[in-house]
């Protein structure tokens, strides 16, 4: 544990970052931008598109840190159609009715608990 102290006797936790990358939409109501991701039924606003798709990031994040935290990651997952892509695996770039799919990508942020002991 020695090697894991930082200064002022904190202990040093690794970091390791998820990156998710869902489609998305934007559309204009009124004076909002309101910004969803269908594929986990999870929407945000805001006063402007880029900022109604950072909310929607901000939002997609807290979801799944939150899903994790609970237990229910799996779950959710699989009750939102995700099944394993085995293989190599390219996103569509475009959608059914032809329009093209935007993607955003959100952050997942983890630090590692230096006394776990990982026995997957």
């Amino acid at each position: 544990m020695a090697a894991n102290l930082a200064r002022g006797g904190e202990v040093h936790r690794p970091s390791v970052e998820f990156k998710v990358k869902l489609p998305f939409k934007v559309t204009k109501r009124a004076k909002w931008f309101v910004s969803s991701c269908p594929v986990l039924d999870v929407h945000s606003q805001g006063e402007s598109e880029r900022a109604a798709k950072d909310h929607l990031i901000e939002a997609v994040s807290l979801f799944l840190i939150s899903c994790f935290e609970r237990g229910v990651l799996e779950e959710v997952l699989k009750k939102c159609g995700f099944v394993p892509a085995h293989g190599p695996h390219r996103l569509p770039v475009q959608t059914k009715s032809g329009e093209k799919e935007n993607y955003i990508q959100v952050p997942i942020p983890f630090t590692i608990d230096p006394g776990a002991e990982c026995r997957a």
